[in-house]
């Protein structure tokens, strides 16, 4: 065979190889999956291309999806006794596996809303917390799986949220991470590419949100639902009594809880700061607990640098003032929080085959 023949039998292989690729990569759907207790993110191709609340609204009587994310979310507390809102995630971890399994195939369905042919095969990287057993490591396993998911690969939360806000979890250097989700609280240490010490509480958003009903209902004595619990929390959620900008007051309708009748209170940001100080009391403690438990040398760079907050928590006004008031250490508030975990583990399913602390 001559130079110019070899040549072009090269080129032919090459080209054949480069289709052979793309129709795989046609084939297989990669996406990076921050499950929430709150919301659901999901990224591919470096893009955010779903970011929904964690809710599913399914028919009683079929047990078929009629709608999720911010469409079921709109429904909660407002639906008659044949449709049942759903919250599959409590506390960090699947509390209803079907309808987690309902939901991510109903979030990965409006990826491609148009694209009914056929399923592509899925890799996954999903995170989970810190704090997560076996067996509900097992479940989100087995619920990304029955979604459609061949390939999944699992990373835990802190050490997603660290590679989410551009941290080189791989230096020989100690850096901690709070990470305030809806369902739990993850601190973790983090040096040379694994987590050194860390703790989970089922501490956070949610439990905020809880806080807030139950003290509208004992000093206000009306009576509120989840959503509008939230809705206080993002209006005037505070985590300090003084505030150098102070938010308006937020009115709060509902029903008197002694008369049924309907009333309107001013919710001051002070109130709200007062009914979480206990909460956030057990998220100082968490801290100072993992601080007590990490090496001295780690513990050095800490100090210098400061602990990264992220999450939806780390938005509650002066949360970052109250917790180095606390423990005499820097907090610094990490660019875009809510999305930081997300983003990190999109980063560790592009270096799929890099990453050493993935768990399949």
């Amino acid at each position: 065979m001559d130079l110019f023949s070899a040549a072009f039998v090269h080129t032919k292989q090459s080209a054949n190889n480069q289709n052979i690729t793309m129709a795989f990569s046609f084939l297989t759907q990669e996406l990076a999956m921050d499950l929430g207790t709150a919301n659901t993110i999901i990224i591919q191709n470096d893009k955010i291309v779903v970011d929904e609340p964690s809710i599913v609204a399914i028919d009683q009587n079929t047990g078929k999806t009629i709608a999720i994310g911010e469409i079921a979310r709109q429904m909660h507390g407002k639906t008659h006794e044949n449709i049942r809102t759903v919250r599959p995630l409590r506390d960090g971890v699947i509390a209803d596996f079907e309808a987690a399994e309902q939901m991510i195939r109903g979030m990965i369905k409006l990826i491609n809303p148009k694209n009914r042919w056929f399923n592509p095969t899925l890799r996954m990287v999903v995170c989970i917390p810190s704090g997560s057993t076996e067996v509900e490591i097992r479940a989100v396993r087995d619920s990304a799986e029955h979604a459609g998911g061949r390939d999944i690969f699992l990373i835990y939360e802190p050490m997603a949220a660290a590679l989410g806000i551009g941290i080189d979890v791989e230096a020989p250097e100690g850096n901690m991470v709070v990470d305030i989700g809806g369902g739990t609280t993850e601190i973790a240490v983090i040096a040379l590419g694994g987590i050194v010490t860390n703790k989970s509480i089922r501490t956070a958003g949610d439990g905020f949100t809880s806080d807030i009903q139950q003290y509208m209902r004992q000093q206000h004595n009306i009576k509120i639902g989840e959503r509008t619990a939230e809705d206080i929390k993002i209006a005037v959620g505070s985590a300090l009594t003084d505030l150098e900008v102070a938010p308006n007051n937020f009115i709060v309708r509902g029903p008197n809880m002694m008369t049924a009748l309907p009333i309107e209170v001013p919710v001051t940001y002070q109130e709200i700061a007062h009914c979480l100080d206990k909460s956030l009391s057990k998220v100082e403690g968490a801290v100072l607990n993992v601080l007590e438990q990490t090496p001295p040398e780690l513990y050095a760079d800490i100090v210098n640098r400061g602990v990264y907050l992220t999450g939806g928590g780390a938005l509650l006004r002066g949360l970052d003032k109250r917790l180095a008031d606390k423990l005499n250490i820097k907090f610094n508030i990490a660019e875009n929080p809510l999305h930081a975990v997300a983003r990190g583990t999109g980063i560790a399913l592009k270096n799929i085959n890099k990453v050493p602390f993935l768990m399949r």
